[in-house]
């Protein structure tokens, strides 16, 4: 099992947050401006870093533009945390001539976002390093109910977390390491210097807008590389907008789930309250859990 990882100090009224955009342009200003304010509502200093309203076709600018964005964050001693605008796409392009340079040991800093955010936070793991927290990014914060509110802001703190609900398979609990994030996102990592240790894992895994078939074609890369074989557990979020068109011969997301994944023999729980298009509860990166595949529970140590 990967060791436990370094953590930067918890967040206090005061620090300083940066926002970044490192992967898709900002279109939805409204989403992104009420986002800031329930940030700076929590006490915390927020500073926003011009270069978020580039653009370059669908990317926040260039790719030089937005690794400076990270990279002056990452520098800036009174930069505490780090914001991310949206998803999108994009990190990968900034991660590609890094690798192991990214200077994430150096200056460990809290990484609040997914979706696309899965490349910075699974950089972050790849080196030894915690902080990076799966949770909205600011143009989709203002859209969480309360309960996901008080758990992003816990999880920053770092104070305990309550246990998730969500739909047990059936079989045994396990203990592992929760490695969130993007599944289209994870699945580019593989066969790349970034690809993570697996190794006693729990993979929390969520997507949007991808056909069934191309979760199975993702699912079945996962299996083909023998990475499964080395995971504790599976915890599965929400799978939004990935239903076949009408009329189009195909099965259901459900279906590809279970049929992809439930012949692996580990615990597994399914319809987690985290993801795209609802609920997106805050899932700490390299978090100590357990799974309980009888129960559905996904529980914090």
């Amino acid at each position: 099992m990967p060791l436990a990882l370094a953590l930067p100090p918890p967040l206090q009224a005061g620090d300083q947050l940066t926002v970044i955009a490192p992967s898709g342009p900002l279109q939805e200003r409204q989403r992104f401006q009420a986002g800031l304010e329930l940030w700076k509502q929590q006490g915390y200093q927020v500073k926003v870093d011009e270069r978020i309203y580039d653009q370059w076709g669908y990317l926040a600018g260039k790719d030089g533009d937005r690794r400076a964005q990270l990279l002056d964050a990452l520098h800036d001693p009174q930069c505490r945390g780090i914001l991310c605008v949206r998803g999108g796409y994009g990190t990968t392009r900034l991660l590609e001539p890094w690798i192991e340079n990214l200077p994430w040991k150096q200056y460990p800093k809290w990484l609040i976002g997914f979706s696309d955010i899965t490349g910075l936070l699974w950089s972050q793991f790849y080196q030894g390093v915690g902080g990076g927290i799966h949770a909205p990014v600011l143009t989709t914060l203002s859209q969480e109910p309360s309960w996901s509110l008080e758990r992003l802001w816990a999880a920053v703190r770092g104070e305990p977390l309550a246990a998730l609900q969500g739909k047990g398979w059936g079989g045994d609990r396990t203990e592992g390491i929760l490695l969130p994030g993007n599944l289209t996102v994870a699945t580019h990592l593989l066969g790349t210097p970034l690809q993570p240790d697996v190794q006693g894992v729990i993979l929390a895994w969520e997507d949007v807008g991808e056909m069934p078939y191309r979760i199975d074609r993702m699912l079945t890369q996962w299996r083909m590389s023998g990475l499964l074989s080395q995971v504790r557990g599976m915890a599965l979020g929400r799978f939004s907008q990935c239903e076949p068109p009408q009329g189009r011969l195909s099965l259901t997301i459900e279906e590809v789930l279970g049929d992809r994944l439930s012949d692996l023999s580990i615990p597994i729980v399914s319809d987690l309250p985290f993801g795209h298009d609802g609920e997106n509860g805050a899932l700490p990166v390299g978090a100590s859990v357990y799974l309980d595949a009888e129960t559905g529970r996904l529980e914090f140590i």
